[in-house]
């Protein structure tokens, strides 16, 4: 049976497997994945389960040996990069920048896709940085140097950079790891701002299943390379999931409305010889 015409609108990917070596196993192995449009998509699982990379698949980061990724109509393997560029903004954990260069600077690199070579910056440039910076909550910073932020704030700039190209997608790989409660709390606040008033779509791999269940929309949970769950956080942040996905038992707690506030870790499995079971702390 052929696969279906793709749709006009929208990111898929199709049939997927990627490799690291030619001698070892997929990574990520013939999977298929549709990314809902104007939501947030959280992709678990446990280290080593494939999340980065479908991530970076998805963003042609990686070149798959198998399978295609479709952006709105389009085998994004064709695209150009400038015009793949105005469609997607990537933010992945390897980001360094010189550590004198300003927020406001930093911000005007994701300009580039909308300039030509040597092209002098225009009114719509400095337009769209400034409403990046306010949407990312650093206007207050434009003149800092990187340097000089703390790790939220750092965090925050390169969102800005990234809000600079006035993408559709945002792809964020893990974007609130090493950081203190509050600075994720302010991450995935603008995150979820960024989706609700704006209608990005955004793609992020997150390890902690709370703020899954608090901000994304649509989760898909992920092991040894394959997609072993996909649908809403009250689909997913199930008990047999969380022991088929991450070998944990543990307890989900729901609001009032039947939604997921909490899942909480109670004991790791036994996973055989070897393997001892170990309680976890409850917070």
């Amino acid at each position: 049976m052929n696969d279906p015409e793709p749709a006009a609108h929208g990111l898929s990917g199709e049939h997927l497997r990627v490799r690291y070596h030619a001698q070892q196993p997929p990574v990520v192995d013939d999977e298929s994945i549709l990314v809902p449009i104007g939501k947030i998509t959280a992709l678990i699982g446990p280290n080593g389960s494939g999340k980065s990379t479908l991530l970076k698949i998805l963003a042609r980061q990686l070149v798959p040996e198998q399978g295609r990724v479709i952006l709105d109509g389009k085998d994004i393997a064709t695209m150009p990069g400038r015009e793949l560029a105005r469609k997607l903004g990537i933010l992945f954990q390897e980001n360094v920048a010189p550590g004198d260069i300003s927020v406001e600077d930093l911000a005007f690199h994701g300009r580039y896709p909308h300039r030509k070579l040597f092209e002098v910056l225009t009114l719509e440039d400095d337009a769209a940085v400034n409403h990046a910076l306010k949407l990312a909550g650093v206007e207050p910073l434009r003149h800092r140097p990187i340097s000089q932020l703390s790790g939220g704030q750092r965090q925050l700039a390169w969102v800005a950079m990234v809000l600079a190209q006035a993408p559709a997608y945002l792809f964020l790989d893990e974007p609130t790891t090493f950081l203190d409660l509050a600075h994720q709390l302010e991450v995935m606040a603008v995150i979820r701002k960024l989706n609700l008033d704006l209608g990005k779509t955004i793609i992020l791999v997150v390890h902690d299943l709370n703020l899954a269940a608090r901000y994304a929309d649509h989760l898909c949970a992920m092991r040894d390379g394959r997609i072993v769950a996909t649908g809403s956080p009250v689909e997913v942040l199930t008990a047999s999931i969380m022991r088929h996905v991450f070998n944990i038992e543990a307890l989900i707690l729901h609001d009032e409305f039947g939604q997921v506030l909490a899942c909480n870790p109670i004991r790791v499995i036994d996973s055989g010889p070897g393997i001892v079971s170990s309680q976890v702390p409850q917070i």
